[in-house]
């Protein structure tokens, strides 16, 4: 009995300090911020109006939401398949290849997710420059050197896609070094007997590789789902600031406009409350629709 009180009195020891911190830090700053969407505040006076849902009504009528919620759903669709795709193959690749320089690549795909995003803006402001950038310089080979250069960052049909790209370069790597772990888990003898049978690599893939990691796939799917909206946010206003005329705005970004800029503090926390929603909600959706029965070997 003393034993089992002392355990548990160390494991409360323990977690203690984790659960203080989640109580200061995140729940309370959550709690504030649904409370402070139901008050008109500059943000800088002690001037707080209590409106209700007004800051909610205005925001279903606000066209330029609307827009910014646009460009977040399609960051989140776009990067999350073409980045969860990319490391699903790189991983399978250098997992069952035999290529030189196998640690080579790994690394060199894992560099990218440990640049500040200050950095990867640099990198890739630099790659779109209009008059010297790499990439205006690539195609001028092809294009002519008296063709008009592209605005990569300056035109609203494109910019959304622009960031895209560099949003997948720097989450590839991550991803990939997670299915690596998961996949070296499966035992050759699978593959063996796969290989006995007449499969080949390509339905291998889909019919060991991807049942047997599936669970990995979901955790990694609904976490990436979520730190893109926070990431778009933070090469939006590195690269972009929202511009051209809006064209980047994003969910974050324009709350953060809005509660800091325009000094529309309440209004700006509804806008939050709507991206906890909205966040909470497809995360939800994303585990029901990729529930499956759990495979063993």
């Amino acid at each position: 009995m003393k034993h089992s009180k002392g355990r548990g009195a160390f494991i409360a020891v323990c977690v203690l300090p984790a659960v203080i911190l989640f109580i200061i830090f995140m729940l309370i700053p959550t709690v504030n911020v649904f409370q402070m969407s139901l008050y008109k505040w500059g943000g800088y006076s002690n001037n707080k109006e209590f409106v209700g849902l007004r800051n909610f009504m205005i925001l279903f009528q606000d066209d330029k939401f609307y827009r910014a919620f646009q460009n977040s759903i399609l960051l989140i669709v776009l990067v999350t398949i073409f980045t969860l795709t990319f490391a699903l193959i790189f991983a399978a690749v250098l997992s069952r290849e035999k290529i030189k320089g196998q640690n080579f690549f790994r690394i060199a795909f894992y560099i990218p997710n440990i640049l500040s995003v200050v950095v990867i803006s640099a990198i890739f402001s630099a790659i779109y420059d209009p008059g010297n950038g790499l990439l205006n310089s690539i195609l001028a080979i092809f294009r002519g050197k008296d063709a008009s250069p592209i605005l990569w960052l300056g035109d609203q049909k494109i910019v959304i896609y622009s960031l895209i790209i560099a949003m997948i370069w720097q989450a590839i790597g991550y991803y990939m070094v997670m299915y690596l772990a998961s996949m070296s888990g499966i035992p050759e003898s699978l593959y063996e007997s796969a290989n006995l049978e007449g499969a080949g690599k390509i339905r291998q893939f889909f019919e060991i590789t991807l049942p047997l990691i599936w669970t990995n796939i979901r955790i990694t799917l609904t976490f990436f789902i979520i730190s893109s909206i926070n990431m778009s946010f933070l090469l939006v206003k590195a690269m972009t600031n929202g511009g051209p005329d809006g064209a980047t705005e994003v969910f974050l970004s324009y709350m953060y406009g809005q509660a800091y800029t325009n000094s529309s503090y309440g209004y700006g926390m509804a806008i939050g409350v709507v991206v906890f929603l909205f966040s909470f909600g497809l995360s939800a959706l994303v585990n029901l629709a990729t529930r499956r029965e759990t495979l063993e070997f």
